[in-house]
Parts: C-alpha cells; sequence; structure tokens
C-alpha cells in the first residue's frame, strides 16, 4: 500500500512491529524481566484523542486488561476536522497482528484504487499499479472509539486534560498525543526543544460528494498564479479535496478577504472540470500553512510525544494518521520488551526517530515540489507527470516502471530514449563535445601527488574509473599555485613536469577507453590550504611546514587554523593569471573539460559568500561585487581555453549556515556564470564555513540543482549522494539534471558504470565495455541460494 505519492513507506527501523504484539511473542530485550509494578505502566493517561491517542490506548489495554488507562479529550466524539485518511500496508499489517477487530473493522470501510490522475494544461496522464486504501476520518474514530470502550479504556471526552506534569506525578505512563499544537510539548519545550518550520503555500481541507477514480493532481494556472488540488476518494460517495497555492497567490487571487463560504465557492468554479459540477464542503475548513515538527527528544521522565505531538509530514506524500498509528504500535511493543518504563521510551524513540526523519526528508521534497510548481509548467506533459510522481524521490524510474511500464515508456519516448536505453545511457553534448552517457566521475581529492606531480596512482585511479564507462572523469582539484595547494599532497598544474604527467593520464584514458571524456578541475585552496593530509586531520593545520595563506578577508577556517592574508589587487592579479597559466597547461594537455571550482569554501568560494568575504572594496559587498573575481578569473580562463572545449563552474548552491548564501542566492550566481559563457553549473553545497549545518540524506543536493536548472536555463551537473543508477535515470528523466557526479560509488566500484548497463540489460553504444573486460560483462554465477519446495506440506 502506497501514499499519495506512491511511497512505500518502511515499518519500522527494528523489525515488524505487528509480530513483536502478538500474545505470547517472546520479548526482544537481551535480559527482558517480568513486568512489575515499578517497570509496568498500570496507570496511564493519554492527551488527545485522535487516532494515534486511541489507538495507543486500545492497545495498552489490550496488553493488559489490568491497566487503568484515561483519555483525555477536549472535543466531542463527533467533532473531527479533515475528512478522508489514508493508510498503508504496512501500517494495516501492523494492525492487523496487533489487534484483529480494528482491522477487520477498517477493512469493512476502506475504498480502494490503484491509479494517480495528472491534470495540467487540459491534459491527463494516469500512472496505474500504486495501490491505494482510504476510509472516512469519522468512520476511523468510531471504529477506535467502539474498541476502547469493548476494552474497558476511561473515555473523557469534552474533558481538558490536567496539567501534565501533575498526570506525570499520579501515571506510570503520559502519552501526549495532543497534535501539532500540542501543549505538553510548549509546557516543557526546554526538554523537548522543538523545531516549528512554517511553509510558503496556504491550503484548505475539504470534501465533495462524489468518489474520484484516482488520487487527482490537478494543476489550475490562473491570472494570479498556479494552483493545485489533491484529491482522492475515501467513501462510495465521498472524496477528500486540498486546494494549495504560494501564499502570494493565495492574496493575490483575494482568498485572505473571503469568509469560509466565499473561499468554498472560488474553489470549486476553479476547479469545476476536476469536481464534475459538484460542490465543495467544509468541516470548520480554513485556510493554514502546514508547519513541520521535529523535536530533539520525544520523552521527558514518564512523559512520550506521540503523532504530530513529535512530528508532522507533509500531507502530499501521505497521513500523519499513518505515522501516529505506527507510532501507537511501536510504542506498545516497547512496553511489552523492555524491563523498564525508561528503556522502553528510549527504545521506542530510537526504533522510530529513523522511519521517521526517512518520512519527513520525502515529505520536504515533496513540499518543496508543490511550492516551486511553477518552475515545472513548461516540461513536456509526460516528464512533468513523472516529475510529480518521483518528486519525493521514494518513487524511482525503475519502482514506477515495475508499477507502470507503459506509462514510463512513454515518458522515456518522449525525452528521445531509444528503445531499451535506459534514460542514464544517452548521449548528452556540451559544445563540440558529445558524452555517451549522462554518468560523471566525480572530482575527489586524493592527496597523493608528490611536489604537485601526479604519478602511477592517479594513472590507475583515473584510468580505472575511465575504463568503467563513465561518460566522464573528472580529476581533483587540480591547484593552479604552490602556495594554492590544500595539502603537500594535492596535486597541480603550474609546472611544465605536472603538465607532462596529465599528459600521460589524458593520453592513457583516450586510447584505451575511447569515448570517455577527461576533465580538469581546476582550483586554490585559500583560506583552507596548508593542512595535513585527509586521513591524518582533515582541514587540520600541518604540524610544520606550513605556507602562507591567501584569501578573500583574513578569516581563519575554524579555530585553531592559519589566518590568511587579505589579497591586494595586484595578488589578484598574479591568481588570475596563474588559473589562465594552468588552463594553457591543461589545453596542452589534452583535457577535453575544464571546470573552475567556485564551491567549498577554497579562494574563488570565499568570495562568492558573505561569511567569507567581509571586503569593503570593488570585490566585497553586494552580490555583484562579490562575484567580480571569479567572474574576472573565468574570462580569463575561457579566454585561453580552446573555444570548441565546454567549461563548466562548480558552486555551493547554500552554505548551510545562517547569513550565508542560499538557493535564491545560487541561482543568481548561476546566472551570471552562465551570461560568462559557462556551459554548465555542477552544483554542490557547503564547506564553506565550519560551522555549517547541512541536512544530509540521500540525493540532498539535486534540488539545488534543479532550482538552477528551471530558473537559469544552463545544463547542470547534480551531486550528493546519488548512489544507486536508479537514482540517476530517475533524475534525468524528471528533468532535474543533465549529468550526475558519484564519488564514493566510483571508490567503492570504478566499474560502477558498466555494472549498471549490465543490472539493466543494457548493451548499447551509451556503455561500452572494453575488448579485455567483455567476458565480465555478465554477472559472474553465484552458488545456489535456494533449496527446492517440498511437493506436499500437511498441517500438523
Amino acid at each position: 500500500m502506497l501514499s499519495s505519492d506512491g511511497t512505500a513507506t518502511p515499518s519500522g527501523a527494528r523489525g515488524s512491529v505487528d509480530m513483536r504484539l502478538r500474545r505470547g511473542a517472546r520479548p526482544a530485550t537481551d535480559d527482558p524481566q517480568p513486568p512489575n509494578e515499578q517497570n509496568h505502566p498500570l496507570q496511564v493517561a493519554i492527551i488527545g484523542g485522535g487516532p494515534g491517542g486511541l489507538y495507543a490506548a486500545a492497545l495498552l489495554k489490550r496488553l493488559d486488561p489490568t491497566r487503568q488507562v484515561t483519555l483525555y479529550e477536549r472535543n466531542a466524539p463527533d467533532d473531527t476536522f479533515g475528512f478522508g485518511v489514508v493508510l498503508s500496508d504496512e501500517t494495516l499489517g501492523g494492525i492487523e497482528h496487533a489487534d484483529p477487530p480494528v482491522y477487520e473493522a477498517l477493512q469493512q470501510h476502506f475504498t480502494r484504487w490503484d491509479d494517480i490522475d495528472i491534470v495540467h494544461r487540459n491534459t491527463r496522464h494516469t500512472s496505474g499499479g500504486h495501490g491505494f486504501a482510504a476510509l472516512g476520518r469519522h468512520r476511523l474514530l468510531d471504529i477506535l472509539h467502539t474498541r476502547c470502550r469493548d476494552l474497558g479504556v476511561d473515555l473523557r471526552f469534552r474533558t481538558e486534560a490536567p496539567d501534565p506534569a501533575h498526570l506525570s506525578q499520579t501515571h506510570d505512563l503520559v502519552i501526549a498525543a495532543d497534535g501539532v499544537h500540542s501543549t505538553t510539548r510548549t509546557a516543557f519545550q526546554d526538554v523537548f526543544r522543538p523545531r516549528i518550520t512554517s511553509h510558503r503555500c496556504r491550503y484548505i481541507w475539504l470534501a465533495t460528494d462524489f468518489a474520484f477514480d484516482a488520487f487527482r493532481f490537478e494543476i489550475a494556472e490562473t491570472e494570479h498564479g498556479v494552483m493545485q488540488l489533491h484529491g482522492y476518494p475515501y467513501a462510495a460517495d465521498a472524496s477528500t479535496v486540498i486546494v494549495e497555492m504560494r501564499e502570494e497567490v493565495w492574496r493575490a487571487a483575494g482568498f485572505d478577504e473571503l469568509d469560509e463560504t466565499e473561499s468554498i465557492e472560488r474553489c470549486a468554479k476553479i476547479f469545476a472540470d476536476a469536481l464534475r459540477g459538484h460542490p465543495l464542503r467544509s468541516n470548520n475548513s480554513a485556510w493554514t500553512t502546514f508547519r513541520t515538527v521535529v523535536n530533539e527528544r520525544w520523552s521527558h521522565g514518564n512523559i512520550v510525544l506521540l503523532g504530530d505531538a513529535a512530528h508532522t509530514a507533509h500531507f502530499s506524500i501521505g497521513s500523519g494518521t499513518k505515522l501516529a498509528v505506527e507510532d501507537a504500535l511501536a510504542l506498545a511493543a516497547c512496553l511489552r520488551e523492555q524491563p523498564s518504563i525508561p528503556a522502553a521510551l528510549t527504545a521506542y524513540e530510537a526504533e522510530r526517530r529513523p522511519v521517521v526523519a526517512s518520512t519527513q526528508r520525502a515529505a520536504l521534497a515533496s513540499l518543496a515540489w508543490f511550492e516551486d510548481l511553477d518552475l515545472y509548467l513548461d516540461q513536456p506533459p509526460r516528464r512533468f507527470a513523472f516529475n510529480l510522481l518521483t518528486r519525493s524521490r521514494r518513487v524511482t524510474h525503475d519502482n514506477l516502471r515495475l508499477r507502470d511500464a507503459h506509462f514510463t515508456e512513454s515518458v522515456e519516448r518522449e525525452f528521445g530514449c531509444p528503445p531499451g536505453t535506459p534514460p542514464m545511457f544517452t548521449p548528452f553534448r556540451l559544445r563540440d563535445l558529445t558524452l555517451r552517457n549522462r554518468v560523471v566521475v566525480s572530482p575527489m581529492d586524493m592527496y597523493s601527488a608528490v611536489d604537485g606531480v601526479p604519478g602511477d596512482f592517479h594513472l590507475v585511479h583515473l584510468g580505472a574509473r575511465a575504463l568503467g564507462g563513465a561518460g566522464l572523469v573528472m580529476t581533483e582539484m587540480v591547484c593552479v599555485s604552490e602556495q594554492g595547494r590544500i595539502t603537500p599532497g594535492c596535486a597541480g598544474l603550474y609546472t611544465g613536469r605536472q603538465a607532462e604527467a596529465w599528459r600521460r593520464i589524458v593520453d592513457f584514458v583516450h586510447a584505451q577507453s575511447p569515448g570517455t571524456a577527461i576533465g580538469v578541475q581546476l582550483g586554490h585552496s585559500g583560506r583552507k590550504g596548508s593542512t595535513k593530509l585527509m586521513w591524518e586531520g582533515m582541514d587540520e593545520p600541518l604540524d610544520d611546514g606550513n605556507w602562507p595563506l591567501v584569501a578573500a578577508s583574513p578569516l581563519p577556517y575554524k579555530p585553531g587554523s592559519q589566518t590568511p592574508r587579505e589579497l591586494t589587487r595586484a595578488q589578484l592579479t598574479d591568481i588570475r593569471e596563474q588559473f589562465t597559466a594552468a588552463a594553457w597547461r591543461a589545453a596542452r594537455a589534452g583535457f577535453d573539460l575544464l571546470e573552475l571550482h567556485c564551491a567549498h569554501g577554497y579562494l574563488l568560494s570565499g568570495f562568492l559568500s558573505p561569511l567569507t568575504n567581509q571586503r569593503t572594496d570593488a570585490y566585497g559587498g553586494s552580490p555583484e561585487k562579490r562575484l567580480r573575481f571569479p567572474l574576472e578569473v573565468f574570462d580569463a580562463v575561457r579566454a585561453v581555453w580552446p573555444e570548441e572545449r565546454p567549461m563548466t563552474v562548480r558552486i555551493s548552491a547554500t552554505d548551510w549556515a545562517e547569513g550565508g548564501n542560499t538557493a535564491e542566492d545560487a541561482v543568481e550566481i548561476a546566472r551570471a556564470f552562465a551570461a560568462h559563457g559557462a556551459d554548465a553549473i555542477d552544483v554542490s553545497t557547503g564547506q564553506v564555513v565550519a560551522e555549517e549545518q547541512p541536512e544530509f540524506g540521500r540525493s540532498y543536493q539535486t534540488p539545488f540543482a534543479d532550482r538552477i536548472r528551471q530558473r537559469v536555463g544552463i545544463p547542470v551537473i547534480a551531486v550528493g549522494a546519488i548512489s544507486s543508477w536508479d537514482d540517476v535515470n530517475s533524475l534525468i528523466l524528471a528533468g532535474r539534471a543533465d549529468l550526475c557526479a558519484l564519488a564514493r560509488p566510483h571508490l567503492y566500484d570504478p566499474h560502477w558504470t558498466l555494472h549498471a548497463a549490465a543490472e539493466q540489460g543494457y548493451t548499447g553504444p551509451g556503455a561500452v565495455w572494453p575488448a579485455p573486460y567483455r567476458a565480465g560483462s555478465r554477472r559472474p554465477q553465484t552458488g545456489r541460494t535456494d533449496a527446492p519446495k517440498p511437493r506436499l506440506s500437511l498441517d500438523v
């Protein structure tokens, strides 16, 4: 079962909660202890009567009928907000095994469907094979109310819960399931340390009196801006309808001045075709902004957060109810397994936190996609639909092919994939250079040069990856001067001997791996130079033999780092000439592409960021002035670099630090380089200041590349935790990137690209095995891991 982006959500980090909750299941602790009054909660108070709180109450009472479980809900039993609830197979599986009566009751009322419809510019595209189940929120609450009463839970509606501090003194366990506006979380915010982020769209939760026949996304381009409808059925004669738009569109359309009835009528008119003329109805509905809730801690003493009180995930990838119910299952299982309440609460958080964090990352990606929907409006229709379906990065090209091969193949045809060719193996052209596929071996510092000269290690390292099938292999950052090295082991292009050594490597790649391009990345360390080799202490100053550093401003990279000298005008000229001399040598060495390194806090990056450039002359201050020196270097290098060969620029698209460059700043930086003739932007992030706070995760840097591609209209190279060929296919086909650069995967497997081709059954021109390696182009046989199945089995 999948959420509204077609996402199959994992049920838990420690295995199946449902099996652990079966009566008689063996506890999962290494040294389980029998329950007693000291370690087993007999008096339980639950604050909040939503699905998460109610289900936690039912589970705890069912597991131990002697417990006294009291639930406080300030609203009436039939008061609820929203309409339909979507649950996944994982969640339902947990309910089935933990509490069969609830599962059976839910099964009787589910509405099920398989398709997703995407309607944009009067064209509907349908993708099947997704599998959804939903029911009305009122019905879900009725089922849980009945189950709680049958089990003997004390349900106190229209009753404000006592102060949670008081409850913690009079009860063994207090479960705060009091929602996104949790008063419990607020009361102990110094302990839970919540971070609450409001986002840029307004939305309203409504319903209509007919059932959509698919999960429907409809885009409306109005005179005020783009609006979208999310709709899905939850009964034979009812559907949930969510209308969403950016805040500025909401205001321009006058929704801020309309009352509830007027808003509903306006929405029904805008989406009349989707609604087939049916009216919309409300349930105390109001326009609101989504708030992402993250807590550093989920428990305090015997008080624990559950559901939206602990975390929220945007509705565009599924239901907060799903997460809350899974929380309840995990909490009940941990209380059953662990020897004490503190141990149980620790285990609960350890189990659920990584699952929730993964869901929140996907939700934020989906949320951001809809916030920036206007970026994609002009995409070809099928690519737009594919982009929407894969927006959270949980649904991928390969996953979608399994669900709906016909739809996926139609997107590939529109993109231009020859039959049987995965998107990653389509060619890409930059000036006169045609790359045979979309895979790039990302620049990776090896710190293995002697006096800046690349040796046999570099020949084997880069040669192996060239033989491995990538379309483009990049060198590490090659330094333009001895003073511009990061470490004593960094390679350079500031002497003729270094240039000759690079020529040897380039010639090997061209001769032994025809069709593979090799590029050079030129840079200067700036304030991050004169440090130890990475494995001896990354960014740590040398114990001896340090050389003086220069930078945009005299700011050390981190405490204990050397303080650089601020560059004078004359020194800026000298460094610009060092770059041009290195570029000239690179051209003579035969490199196919040159990349200017303006990222990661090195010299040129240091000019771009307001955190590292505090100059008051013509090279500091406004964004235009901070761009001045990097653009001067770019122009000088472009002037000596052969016209037919492409030139790219790597930038840090955000500093991940307050007051630093943001994604919007990166768009303008990219726009400036594009205007000066850059052929592509290599979009990385961070490493500009030591106090950065990156938001790591799978493909976490790709949204920055996507934004630049859509806003500037320049090809982009995406980097950052892209680890699978499925990711590459997804990013390329969705139009979020033109090339994908991978680093660590190529350290793990130099033949990553050829193996990706073999695993996909591709044998075309985009992945050519070197003649001596062709015998290895099929996966080797392995020992048999399956066993013959019994011909006959009998129940005993």
